[in-house]
């Protein structure tokens, strides 16, 4: 019975409901009809987006037996060549109705693949279709599962010498026998024998009014030891504080889905810190690695972080934070399993939604050690967009939460099923599936919803470290502009009494400016303004990498530059990753402005806009976007001030952010801080404050020149 019941809820699912059915009685038309009629279905569906699972489902079903049906034409030495031409020309009409609705809807593309996942739904649909069409259907071997890499990897493996201190250091780790506990309690009894995994997703599928869409979170009463100990300055959006409580009161696991700009980064901080989940392994794309190390700093300032870049040469395994990006982890995933982590957080969790690949099977991996060794670890997993494709890209992320496994809920999970006292043929199955599923830890809040609590706009700096030979050359490069700076202030000094003390500030200006009157009349070769560009350059990618991360959680994205190189390469970067874009430049006739203007703020489908910081800062709406990055800095805090203006303006109904991408531990980001500062003076010179005429009136570059030579000096004392 159970196994019949699975199988009348897979067709009832995959085929859209009997009205759809109805639409082909395949033993009249034959086979290839059927496809043709189901393609068409998919194109009318595909017209109207989104593309819902169904129709993704309907979509790949019709494409393997298309694949299926021109081998076996191929094969078939029955057929006369001019039946086999007949039936091979067909087939090529329903494979270029595919190849067009896939062009419509690129993501349709990934389940043509010939390693793409097939589900159990879509198994059960196919058959469903071949069996309409009077076709005797073998059963199907089940899938091989799918096999975590380990040992053909073994040789890219590292393990830094302050990982094996630390193992020295811990020998043992005490096993926590709860865990074994906790697991062993959540034994399916109603629900035993059910195919549950597919009805759990589709009952996400199905319309719901008024579902919840977020866990019950409890409202943030006063902090108590161990849990919101906030730094001086710093206060929680009352959004943030109230995940923070959860975790304070024993919430370990968390879907947080909350839209950019909302604090996700600190959330996850301060809960670790508030379910002491340390040591803490956090794993991110690399664009982020040092803003998380930036942000441990300023969160939870009583807690050490340490970044792994390449091999890990100069991690700190001894860290309460340990912050690695997904593009190194398959060379320290050995030795992380053996730390002991009480806690991990994914960035932008959706970079696993593909189970099949190296990356997912490594993050899956470490969590599940996590939760062997840790009874009630605390796993996060952060992302805008939980689902980009299908609903079948939430199985990674619950499988990596610990909620289910390949095969069936798990802990809690089951207990929740158990406990409505439901079976998925039941009428109220799929609500109440769905509200146990989000009471698991899915929380998700849109800007619109807190409104309230987030200012109308506000610049949030990315700090990114430049890597390779160009980061390489630009350090050298300020290097030697320090130095040059210092040799002269040397000079200048030589005369001076052996015992004065201290840095002469005014004689640091005087040398930063002549340095700058040089730079300006190109007499020198490295000078603040060359370096300054190839930051730009350096930073394209990482830049145009952050605004598709964006594009693909929040929708549309303003991307400003000053250079144009910087603005090819982050189109390459877009069109490389089939992110559609439209540009407005300095050099286009007044027409080609006002049609790239129309197509970013009328098509749906133009995700971002490039946007040159000199031509496009003024006289623009693009309020059709609330989130921004500026990919390099302009010298004025006016000229910022303007370009965010073009999304920050009246009729805008969302909180607006300025995503800043600052090159740290480079001049770039002593010239953010003087914006900053310019921006303070200007406001409180508008307020009717006074203000220093001196400050307000220095130069922005000069300044920066300034305490680049301060540094060097101090350096140098230090030394």
């Amino acid at each position: 019975m159970a196994a019949a019941g699975q199988r009348r809820t897979g067709r009832a699912r995959s085929g859209g409901g009997t009205t759809r059915r109805r639409s082909a009685r395949p033993s009249e038309k034959g086979l290839i009809p059927l496809l043709a009629a189901l393609a068409g279905e998919v194109d009318r569906a595909v017209k109207q987006p989104p593309t819902r699972g169904a129709a993704r489902t309907k979509f790949q079903v019709v494409a393997l037996i298309v694949r299926e049906e021109r081998a076996r034409v191929k094969a078939d030495d029955s057929l006369s060549q001019a039946k086999r031409d007949e039936e091979s020309r067909r087939l090529d009409g329903v494979a270029t109705m595919l190849a067009k609705i896939a062009a419509r809807d690129t993501s349709l593309l990934t389940l043509l693949a010939d390693d793409a996942r097939v589900t159990d739904s879509a198994r059960a649909y196919k058959r469903t279709v071949l069996e309409a069409a009077g076709r005797e259907v073998e059963e199907e071997p089940e899938p091989e599962p799918a096999v975590a890499t380990t040992a053909p990897e073994a040789d890219k493996r590292v393990v830094p010498q302050s990982a094996i201190s630390y193992q020295l250091a811990n020998p043992f780790l005490a096993p926590d026998f709860s865990a074994a506990q906790e697991r062993a309690a959540a034994q399916p009894r109603r629900l035993a024998g059910w195919e549950l995994l597919d009805p759990l997703f589709r009952s996400f599928e199905q319309d719901a009014p008024g579902a919840r869409a977020c866990m019950e979170l409890p409202e943030p009463g006063a902090p108590s030891a161990g849990t919101m100990r906030l730094p001086a300055g710093r206060t929680l959006m009352p959004h943030q504080a109230q995940l923070v409580a959860a975790a304070a009161r024993g919430h370990r696991t968390f879907l947080l889905a909350d839209e950019p700009g909302l604090g996700k980064t600190a959330q996850a901080l301060l809960a670790a810190q508030a379910a002491d989940a340390y040591p803490l392994l956090v794993v991110v794309p690399n664009v982020v690695k040092t803003n998380w190390a930036h942000e441990v700093a300023m969160w939870t300032p009583q807690r050490r972080a340490s970044v792994v870049h390449g091999d890990g040469d100069e991690v700190d395994a001894f860290a309460d934070v340990v912050i690695v990006n997904y593009d190194i982890l398959d060379r320290h995933v050995g030795w992380f399993g053996d730390l002991g982590f009480k806690g991990m957080v994914l960035d932008e969790a959706h970079f696993i939604k593909n189970q099949r690949s190296q990356r997912s099977q490594h993050v899956l991996a470490l969590s599940e050690r996590i939760r062997h060794r840790t009874a009630r670890p605390l796993l996060m997993a952060l992302t805008g967009t939980p689902l980009i494709n299908d609903i079948e890209d939430f199985r990674a992320l619950w499988q990596y939460l610990g909620w289910i496994d390949d095969e069936k809920p798990l802990g809690s999970l089951m207990s929740a099923l158990e406990s409505t006292g439901l079976i998925p043929t039941d009428r109220g199955w799929y609500p109440a599936a769905r509200a146990a599923v989000v009471d698991q830890g899915i929380v998700r809040r849109r800007k619109v919803d807190v409104a309230a609590d987030i200012p109308a706009r506000r610049v949030a700096d990315l700090p990114v470290e430049l890597d390779g030979p160009l980061g390489r050359s630009i350090r050298a490069a300020e290097a030697a502009l320090a130095e040059r700076m210092v040799a002269s202030y040397r000079r200048a000094t030589a005369a001076r009494p052996a015992d004065a003390e201290g840095i002469d500030l005014a004689l640091a200006r005087q040398i930063a400016a002549a340095e700058l009157k040089d730079a300006s009349s190109k007499k020198t070769g490295d000078n603040v303004f060359t370096m300054v560009r190839r930051i730009g350059q350096a930073k394209a990618g990482l830049a145009a990498d952050y605004a598709v991360q964006l594009a693909r959680n929040v929708g549309k994205v303003v991307f400003f530059a000053k250079h144009v190189d910087v603005m090819d390469e982050a189109e390459r970067i877009f069109a490389e990753r089939g992110i559609r874009f439209t540009s407005i430049r300095g050099d286009q006739t007044a027409k080609a402005r006002k049609e790239a203007v129309s197509a970013f703020t009328e098509d749906p489908d133009v995700q971002v806009v490039v946007c040159s910081l000199m031509a496009a800062g003024v006289g623009l709406n693009l309020q059709v976007a609330s989130n921004m990055v500026l990919a390099e800095l302009s010298w004025t805090d006016a000229e910022q001030t303007q370009a965010i203006d073009r999304i920050h303006r009246i009729g805008q109904s969302e909180p607006v952010t300025a995503w800043r991408i600052i090159a740290a531990q480079t001049i770039d980001a002593k010239i953010a801080e003087l914006i900053d500062s310019k921006s303070g003076l200007a406001a409180r010179a508008l307020d009717g404050a006074a203000v220093d005429d001196a400050a307000s009136s220095a130069d922005v570059q000069l300044e920066a020149l300034v305490e680049l030579l301060v540094d060097a000096l101090r350096a140098e004392g230090e030394a």
